[in-house]
């Protein structure tokens, strides 16, 4: 095989990533012209900086990071975590706090996670913000460090177990604002790969998709393996959540999500103004 034609591949331990990517990094599903080296699975913001340097050929990101790197990278319509109900939450725990959210000290799971963006367009004049790994959000708020925090991926399946309540869906403002489901993250190929091979890359995840589904025992130790809370039930309910028909193909009422959330976030200075949003 041509050495170009190795491409490196980033996405999140997280159980729908793994879930969709399980097939096509253990040879479930071929991929013409091309191979992929060893993946690398890391945390959404760790990959959305590595995206800004553009490191990776293929690469989860989310679309707060893609609004920066669309001259880069270009956004697949396969593997998609979009959706109704499944968006950040913002939590805070029972201690004392300012009575107004915008003076709130508020942890957020990265600077380029869509859950920041989605806070910053829920309340402009929260500046407070500091920035903690996904999986650490939940123990500062009930430590204290933090008065609230928005949380992601499995996390909004266990934090009342913790004490912890939600203040906003930032999901569900999203989708009373503007009638559309919330895209919270992609996959992206570089724009020097040729369109025929990004065409093939995206053909490829569908399948690597449809793979899981008619196979959902054979990836199950590759997930959990992987997986920042081990308990079945979540992995399932978070893979039930974030694997739908959005992460099979965007389809247009998808792409108007995604150019509709670019164009906010571009419109309140978040990040450039661009002719294209796909």
């Amino acid at each position: 095989m041509p050495e170009q034609n190795l491409l490196t591949l980033g996405f999140s331990p997280c159980p729908n990533d793994t879930y969709i990517f399980h097939g096509l990094v253990h040879g479930k599903v071929p991929l013409a012209g091309a191979a992929f080296s060893k993946p690398l699975l890391e945390d959404v913001e760790t990959l959305n900086r590595w995206a800004l340097q553009g490191r990776l050929d293929v690469t989860k990101l989310s679309f707060h990071a893609l609004g920066h790197v669309l001259d880069r990278y270009a956004l697949l319509h396969a593997g998609a975590a979009l959706g109704r109900g499944c968006g950040p939450l913002l939590i805070t725990g029972p201690g004392d706090k300012p009575a107004a959210i915008t003076d709130w000290k508020i942890a957020i799971p990265g600077a380029y996670t869509t859950a920041a963006l989605l806070l910053r367009l829920y309340q402009p004049t929260c500046r407070h913000l500091v920035v903690r790994r996904f999986d650490r959000i939940m123990d500062a708020i009930a430590s204290g460090a933090v008065d609230g925090g928005v949380i992601i991926h499995e996390s909004r399946f266990t934090y009342q177990q913790l004490g912890l309540r939600c203040v906003q869906d930032l999901g569900q403002w999203w989708e009373q604002a503007t009638g559309l489901p919330i895209p919270l993250g992609c996959i992206a190929a570089q724009r020097t790969l040729a369109p025929a091979l990004r065409e093939e890359i995206d053909v490829a995840i569908a399948a690597s998709i449809r793979w899981a589904d008619a196979h959902p025992a054979e990836g199950w130790n590759y997930i959990q393996g992987h997986a920042q809370e081990m308990d079945p039930k979540v992995i399932r309910s978070h893979i039930g959540l974030y694997v739908n028909t959005y992460s099979r193909n965007l389809g247009e009422e998808g792409l108007h999500a995604v150019q509709e959330l670019l164009r906010r976030g571009a419109a309140a200075g978040l990040f450039p103004q661009r002719s294209n949003w796909t």
